[in-house]
């Protein structure tokens, strides 16, 4: 018996190995540096950088960091969206040995601090449109370098900030103005091994405390790798001077750090940046290019774009190469309308713990929709019963999906108790449920953990408890993930009131709102007298969200009649 029968289903170029160069990761810039000096690298709102360009403010910001004192092992926040100054500051700080933590722009106060305490951070590039947030996380903790831009610092016509025009505190850095009073273009000479750490990448605990995915150079460089030949049949039709990725899913996020960042280093890519969705400013974009080689999202702004009144006007269907979609389950429908449009597809799941990959339907080969296909090139899985967690199930069972190879990471930062209970002989186990069919395509059937994906977004339900349980009024109160047509899923909130107690729904998202980034924010409030209970009082989370389905289910018949 083949010990990896998928690899039967690759595409005809797709290797079932990789020889993977012990490269460090700001080293892939290299790559288009040398191939495609004068190509640009990034276009952000129309403001072009050639990767020759890039490569000098790589080495500029790097001197000028390490002229403050960063040391290898260090650890740097990087608090930005989609701008130039991301991939800047990104590979600077990677090549002085220093470790990236990937901050979301949206974080609340609470959630920075948390991720400070966390990583010992002494570090933070941040930018003018969060200054509040950070000015009241520097009050609480001190970080001892605050480096500040501007958003619009890289758009021609709008000029260039100053620490005086953003009023930053007194010891606070410009970007712009470090990068300027560097002229040191020498390459850092410290030592970068491939098992360095290279990211810290917050995912959500089933305590609900974040955890940080320790991401070593090596796990980056399999990863990038790993999706590059796997696209390659269908991308190496294009050539690297007119190839170009939709920069839309964030930097911050592992899938959009490796899938877009990194992957358009080593496939020479322009990377057309976009700092925050909206449908009508994409749609005013796509009509910019001609062609996008490869546009990797989520599938709310997949369902958004292909159903846009202006889809068909666009050409959407001959302007788009290749459409990738991750960060949840994409529904069949949209996966059939977009194969209609003649666009090629691939969906597929991986984790922060295994560097954004695990499996994917192969390029050109068969696809199953519905399916997350099978696994890339040198990482192993299994499908393995849920109890104990050692025996393989049989196919068509559903098992807990185990994964182990060179994308699995290093560990969470300093949580070696976490570690132990997510890696057990290194296998990483996912918490995710999935079915194996005869072809050896996976399906995912539940989540171990109770994570909610809405529009993209991992969310944590027992965060928003906590948040929910600080508010006077309430007695009790529980998070649940219910469907929610555009988002996929969304957050409903359960609450018992304490006696005597009075309040509107409206009162307890405004609270939850002040607490939690946009995104976890629940959207509906049902009051009880009471929530469901096991024997030993733990309020039942799947009782609820059956009782949400069977509702649906109601709904959807009553509709049909």
């Amino acid at each position: 018996m083949d010990a990896k029968p998928w690899h039967r289903h690759y595409d005809y170029d797709t290797p079932t190995t990789i020889r993977y160069p012990r490269l460090a990761v700001h080293e892939l810039l290299g790559i288009p540096a040398n191939a495609y000096p004068d190509k640009a690298a990034l276009n952000f709102f129309g403001a072009e950088m050639t990767f020759w360009e890039l490569r000098l403010q790589v080495l500029r910001f790097a001197n000028a960091l390490g002229a403050l004192g960063i040391q290898k092992g260090e650890r740097v926040g990087i608090h930005l969206p989609n701008c130039p100054q991301y991939p800047i500051a990104y590979y600077a700080v990677l090549s002085l040995g220093a470790i990236v933590v990937n901050l979301n722009p949206m974080y609340t106060v609470e959630e920075l601090k948390r991720m400070a305490e966390t990583t010992g951070m002494t570090t933070l590039i941040t930018f003018d449109m969060v200054l509040p947030a950070v000015r009241a996380l520097c009050k609480e903790i001190p970080v001892p370098r605050v480096v500040v831009t501007a958003v619009t610092d890289y758009i021609k016509g709008f000029g260039v900030s100053t620490a005086k025009s953003l009023e930053l505190e007194e010891g606070w850095r410009h970007f712009s103005t470090l990068l300027e009073g560097c002229s040191n273009l020498k390459r850092s000479r410290v030592q970068v091994n491939p098992e360095d750490p290279a990211m810290i990448q917050f995912t959500g605990g089933t305590t609900g405390i974040p955890k940080g995915a320790v991401l070593t150079h090596a796990n980056v460089i399999a990863a990038t790798f790993q999706c590059s030949l796997w696209g390659q049949g269908n991308i190496n039709l294009t050539p690297p001077e007119r190839r170009n990725v939709m920069a839309i899913l964030p930097y911050f996020h592992v899938y959009g750090n490796i899938v877009v960042m990194n992957w358009a280093m080593f496939n020479c890519a322009t990377q057309i940046q976009v700092p925050r969705f909206n449908i009508d400013e994409m749609i005013g974009l796509l009509a910019n290019f001609k062609e996008i080689t490869f546009f990797p999202t989520v599938p709310t702004l997949i369902n958004a774009l292909v159903n846009h009144p202006k889809a068909a006007e666009l050409d959407l269907a001959k302007k788009l190469k290749l459409l990738n979609s991750g960060g949840g389950p994409i529904p069949v429908e949209l996966i059939e309308q977009i194969r209609d449009m003649g666009i090629f597809f691939s969906e597929g799941y991986g984790l922060s713990e295994s560097t954004s990959l695990g499996t994917s339907n192969p390029i050109l080969g068969l696809k199953k929709v519905g399916s997350i296909g099978i696994p890339f090139p040198d990482n192993d899985l299994r499908l393995v019963d849920i109890r104990e967690g050692t025996e393989d199930v049989p196919q068509g069972e559903p098992g807990e999906i185990i994964m182990k190879g060179p994308l699995i990471m290093q560990g969470y930062w300093n949580n070696p108790q976490e570690t132990a209970g997510q890696i057990r002989d290194g296998w990483l186990y996912t918490g995710d449920i999935a079915v194996r069919d005869e072809d050896g395509y996976l399906f995912i059937v539940d989540r171990k953990k109770d994570m909610v994906i809405a529009g993209g977004f991992n969310i944590y339900p027992r965060e928003i408890d906590e948040v929910l349980f600080q508010h006077p009024k309430l007695l009790e109160a529980v998070a649940v993930g219910v469907a929610d047509p555009y988002r996929g899923e969304t957050i409903k909130a359960y609450v018992v009131l304490k006696p005597g107690e009075k309040a509107t729904e409206a009162e307890i998202i405004h609270f939850c709102r002040e607490k939690l980034a946009a995104y976890k924010v629940p959207k509906r409030v049902e009051f009880r007298d009471s929530l469901p209970k096991s024997a030993v009082g733990k309020i039942l989370r799947k009782v609820l969200r059956a009782e949400e389905e069977a509702k649906q289910k109601k709904r959807d018949a009553e509709k049909g009649s």
